[in-house]
């Protein structure tokens, strides 16, 4: 059945400059984007750090193809997995795309779970430190001798705030972060608050965060177990083993980190044949996938909760097209008298 049409869908109509739905990753963000665009005239633009890659569609949970034709889909497939891809890159093509929407008379949707990039939008990014090699060393010798669960430890005592979103063995992330305490005696966390880039006062205060989360957290690991089994049906590991297969590929690049991908590769290393896995080698990728999303999933919450001005939808009980269109058109800048 189809969804009740509002009285005036026309995105010029609309108080926002854009919107924003976010929330933890497998909570229903792409098909709940789908049915508003079956009503609104609009584009989609990702915020999602690993679709920006090519050849990276399973692990991904990429749109389909009959998605992407069905609504114009902005920032997918921009990089090869070897050029990395940062939050002040995503800050300037979401800003000027946004315009770019807006021109052709549609509504800008963002919508995906990296949260330092919405951040980096709609806060703007402190300009960091450069890295220096010899703190680097120092760092990679350490963690050579105590792990990097130990690096994170001490993260947590400098940079509790960073460190919360970080997992103790995202060994790239955390040497950045104490790279920079090093360097500037400044936690990371202090350098993602002032306004820069393409952040604005009146960009932030007129773009709507909608925020699809669930009241269990059971019912999230569920989703998040069912499409990672689903991911493996459907040849993840084959895709993980091409990637390794063109031999320029590292896993300490960005794009080798992001979960499901690194736990793929750490097992494949081990494999015996290489890129051949027992069945319980295979096993226990997935139980180390599922946990490693798990952990995602409890880091994006953790800073959801931080963003006061977030809109929380039900992802167990998504809102209608109706519902979630009457809230968009009866929401208030928090700057409105």
């Amino acid at each position: 059945m189809a969804n009740p049409q509002p009285a005036d869908p026309n995105p010029r109509s609309l108080p926002v400059r854009a919107v924003v739905l976010t929330g933890p990753t497998a909570g229903g963000k792409t098909a709940l984007a789908m049915q508003l665009a079956d009503t609104v005239p609009l584009e989609i633009i990702s915020v999602d750090s690993a679709l920006v890659y090519r050849g990276m569609d399973i692990g991904t949970a990429k749109p389909s193809a009959a998605e992407r034709a069905a609504v114009p889909h902005h920032l997918i497939d921009i990089r090869d997995p070897l050029h990395p891809y940062s939050a002040a890159d995503f800050a300037r093509d979401a800003g000027r795309l946004m315009d770019e929407i807006t021109a052709r008379g549609r509504l800008p949707l963002l919508v995906g779970g990296t949260l330092l990039y919405l951040k980096a939008l709609l806060e703007g990014l402190d300009e960091l430190p450069p890295a220096d090699p010899a703190v680097r060393a120092r760092l990679e010798a350490q963690a050579l001798q105590q792990g990097w669960p130990a690096l994170h430890a001490e993260l947590a005592r400098v940079d509790p705030a960073t460190a919360a979103r970080l997992a103790p063995a995202d060994s790239q992330r955390i040497q950045r972060a104490l790279e920079v305490w090093h360097i500037s005696g400044r936690p990371l966390s202090s350098f993602h608050t002032t306004k820069s880039g393409a952040a604005s006062a009146d960009l932030a205060s007129a773009i709507p965060v909608f925020s699809l989360e669930p009241a269990d957290r059971g019912w999230l690991h569920d989703r998040i177990a069912q499409r990672f089994d689903a991911m493996l049906a459907d040849g993840f590991l084959d895709e993980v083993v091409a990637l390794r297969a063109r031999g320029d590929l590292s896993p300490d690049l960005p794009s080798m980190r992001c979960v499901g991908y690194r736990q793929a590769w750490t097992a494949l290393d081990e494999a015996a044949p290489a890129d051949a896995l027992t069945s319980p080698q295979m096993a226990a990728l997935r139980e180390r996938g599922i946990a490693a999303t798990r952990q995602l999933a409890k880091r994006q919450l953790t800073w959801l909760r931080s963003m006061p001005r977030r809109l929380v939808l039900d992802s167990q009980a998504p809102p209608t097209v109706r519902e979630w269109l009457r809230q968009i058109v009866n929401w208030r800048r928090p700057d409105a008298p």
